[in-house]
């Protein structure tokens, strides 16, 4: 059963003044580790449960968004302007197979449902958009920046992403668009892709900082929205190299930028503009944009970053797979991972220095969950992992993915699953790109107050509550005390469940007992 809206009643919720708060029962465990006994034995780990009461307070006036994406005129960013538009212009167009509709298909808080209860045995399921109001994408308003001046309606054209019964619509609405200068550092990307770079922001580090904000306020001013929130959707970046003394501290950064170092990557600087201004940033690609000093600078600042790298094909399977495979015993062995694409991003790729960079984030994605099992694995084990990608101009925006997982089972047997996934890359990555702007800016709307505690409070400006969408969840034990966790199904539990908080729904926990 589906349902398109609900309401919660329970004396634990408040339904006040353009906001709601519900108080929510916490349980968690804690393990105490073995205490040494008289005789020089250690006893056994003990496993106690704890209950923490939080209250959430989370605002209902949902504010004029503006959007502004660094690559704007990417492949990434011209499918979601363009999907936005045509969504919002119920916009149709014919192809060989079928008349198509606009949707928001691939969407988390656009496409999903999450169940809420039952009612007289069958399960009732309502749109995840409409846990906690959310802004309709529908009134998003687009801006950005890209080191290319292609209008967008010509930028969605040399995509090649959008079926062209779908751009020729679409062209009267976007060729008004263009995007502002932005920051190019050939250092940091792909010799091949200088070619591109025909708009850019001149002068020292420090001025190109200060000329982000002054684009983000004139953006803000112009449209009268409400809050911005900047998603880097730009070319993947070399790995920054992280120096004492560089940019390994807020006061060591900020000094870096005024005397102009070179180590401060492009990405460094539009997400330091940011967070000066209280803006949430997000990275959508694998490099370190997030180094210790800007980690630091947002913590001080209390601005949200999140990220790292769009989680949308060969990655996110293997999350489920893996986690599939250790949870049911099994131990993966060995992970070898093929990809070729066409599209820039896979030319920009073809730099080894700059694809180490998407191999940290892709590699990453199972070491904690082959941690979680030391009856599979010995201390320090995991399996072989490989990651090839290379550039095929031929297949363009069509990504091939091919991976092959051999596992040791019962008694010295193995088991390999070999698969091979068609994505169509932009397709898949806009409608992510679109939840984490909408979950950055409702994190901003969330307050809680652990039991104790006087004052209502927002989420660690790090927010790990992004993860479900990254390759590679911004999550740094330097500054935040938080685990790792790659699992998708437990990502997104962990998303649906905080929500649920705010509203004062249980979290859900599958037992269903009700029907033992």
């Amino acid at each position: 059963m589906f349902v398109e809206s609900f309401r919660v009643e329970s004396p634990l919720v408040r339904y006040g003044d353009g906001e709601i708060e519900s108080e929510y029962r916490y349980d968690t465990t804690e393990v105490v580790p073995p205490a040494a006994e008289a005789n020089g034995a250690a006893a056994g780990w003990v496993v106690r449960p704890k209950f923490v009461t939080y209250n959430f307070k989370t605002s209902t006036n949902i504010p004029k968004l503006g959007v502004m994406l660094v690559g704007w005129g990417g492949n990434n960013g011209t499918t979601l302007t363009a999907g936005v538009i045509a969504n919002r212009e119920g916009i149709s167009w014919e192809t060989k197979e079928k008349v198509h509709k606009a949707n928001y298909f691939g969407s988390l808080t656009q496409a999903s449902t999450v169940r809420v209860g039952s009612h007289n045995g069958e399960e009732v399921f309502v749109p995840f958009k409409s846990l906690v109001p959310m802004v309709n994408p529908n009134d998003i308003v687009f801006g950005g920046w890209d080191i290319s001046n292609l209008n967008m309606a010509d930028a969605m054209a040399r995509a090649k992403v959008l079926d062209i019964g779908l751009q020729k619509q679409l062209r009267g609405h976007m060729e008004s668009m263009v995007p502002l200068p932005g920051i190019f550092n050939p250092d940091f990307v792909a010799a091949n892709q200088g070619a591109r770079a025909n708009n850019v922001i001149k002068g020292t580090k420090k001025e190109q900082v200060d000329r982000i904000i002054k684009d983000i306020r004139e953006f803000k001013e112009k449209n009268k929205v409400d809050k911005v929130v900047v998603l880097w959707t730009a070319n993947t970046e070399r790995y920054s190299t992280v120096v004492k003394g560089l940019n390994d501290t807020t006061e060591n950064l900020l000094s870096s930028l005024d005397k102009n170092e070179a180590e401060i990557s492009p990405s460094t600087l539009y997400a330091i503009a940011c967070v000066q201004e209280g803006v949430p940033f997000v990275n959508g690609s694998p490099q370190n944009t997030f180094v210790p000093g800007l980690i630091e600078l947002a913590i001080k600042k209390n601005s949200v970053i999140g990220g790292d790298d769009f989680k949308s094909g060969q990655t996110k399977m293997k999350s489920v797979l893996v986690d599939f495979l250790v949870g049911a015993g099994i131990k993966p062995t060995s992970i070898a991972s093929y990809n070729h694409l066409g599209n820039n991003d896979g030319m920009n790729l073809s730099a080894p220095q700059v694809f180490r960079s998407k191999e940290i984030s892709k590699s990453g994605v199972v070491d904690d969950m082959v941690a979680s099992n030391s009856i599979l694995y010995k201390p320090g084990e995991h399996p072989d992992h490989v990651i090839v990608i290379k550039y095929i101009p031929y297949v363009g925006d069509s990504k091939r993915a091919m991976d092959e997982y051999t596992s040791e089972i019962f008694m010295g047997g193995k088991n390999t699953i070999v698969l091979h996934n068609t994505c169509e890359d932009s397709l898949l990555a806009a409608p992510i790109i679109l939840d984490l702007v909408l979950l950055a800016e409702l994190s901003t709307r969330i307050q809680l107050k652990a039991e104790g505690q006087d004052k209502f409070h927002s989420f660690h400006p790090v927010a790990t509550i992004l993860s479900y969408l990254s390759k590679a969840p911004l999550v740094t034990s330097l500054f935040l005390q938080a685990p790792v966790v790659n699992a998708l199904a437990k990502q997104r539990a962990m998303l649906e469940n905080i929500l649920r908080a705010c509203v004062g729904l249980a979290p859900e926990n599958n037992m269903i007992l009700e029907h033992k």
